[in-house]
């Protein structure tokens, strides 16, 4: 197993306000907060390190902080729109050397998924300075991992000055093939279910896919896989219908004209 002497920082950040499913952190899951069954998934990864949750300085998010309190929880309040300083912040304050970004709306993210991109990172770090599964996605939507080294985010904090920058963290750096060295982890074989597998949650058809999962595979103290969750949908293609006709929806369609590299990062959705 990779072990590593730096001192590396899972970041997730975590809001409750959301335009298209309000609250969906907090939806139930198996008894428990949406947002707490991904945190479980993330820390049974081996090369995660220390874990953060990320929320942000609105009134509304009190309870987030409230719940990360109650449950020992380390947490980092920041910038409600400005995620780049957020993560820079939250980094910061935790001396990290390595900083691994993934998202909240990421319940079913596989340990080993976020094991083996960081295991690329450790073992090539001289070599790259970022690296994701994202660019081009191959994996089921929902097992979003990037990770980079602090010096890196802290360029981007320092330079970033577009919208879509700020707001999404790291544009900036994958978006400067020329100035950064950029990895990318793919699935075996050519395989690509990024557009025809949809994990993650920002409609409630997503959640109703995502609770069905857990309550067709999840047994306390055990985690399924993603292997188990393509087995499931093959076999219940009710399930998999549930939020079907959503995968291949997500941020990128919305600022084609300002992403210089979209063309290497998604293929173009066909309706």
């Amino acid at each position: 197993m990779i072990r590593s002497k730096q001192n590396i920082l899972t970041i997730m950040q975590v809001r409750r306000a959301s335009t298209r499913l309000p609250d969906k952190v907090l939806l139930p899951l198996q008894g428990e907060h949406l947002f707490l069954r991904q945190l479980e998934r993330m820390r049974a990864s081996n090369l995660a390190g220390s874990i953060v949750i990320a929320t942000t300085i609105s009134h509304s998010d009190d309870l987030i902080a409230d719940i990360c309190a109650e449950k020992k929880i380390p947490c980092f309040r920041g910038h409600p729109s400005d995620l780049l300083d957020r993560h820079y912040q939250a980094a910061k304050l935790n001396h990290a050397d390595i900083v691994i970004k993934i998202p909240s709306d990421c319940p079913m993210i596989d340990p080993a998924v976020i094991d083996k991109v960081i295991g690329f990172f450790l073992e090539h770090q001289n070599e790259v300075d970022y690296v994701s599964n994202l660019h081009p996605a191959t994996y089921p939507d929902g097992n979003d991992v990037e990770i980079m080294h602090f010096k890196v985010l802290e360029t981007a904090w320092q330079y970033a000055q577009l919208d879509f920058e700020r707001e999404h963290t790291t544009p900036y750096i994958w978006e400067r093939t020329d100035t950064f060295r950029i990895g990318n982890i793919k699935m075996k074989n050519d395989v690509d279910h990024s557009l025809t597998h949809r994990w993650t949650i920002d409609y409630p058809e997503d959640y109703e896919f995502i609770n069905q999962v857990y309550n067709e595979l999840y047994h306390p103290g055990e985690l399924f896989s993603m292997e188990s969750v393509l087995e499931l949908v093959s076999r219940r293609p009710d399930i998999y219908a549930l939020n079907h006709h959503l995968a291949g929806i997500n941020w990128y369609r919305h600022h084609m004209g300002q992403l210089r590299t979209i063309g290497s990062l998604q293929k173009e959705i066909i309706d």
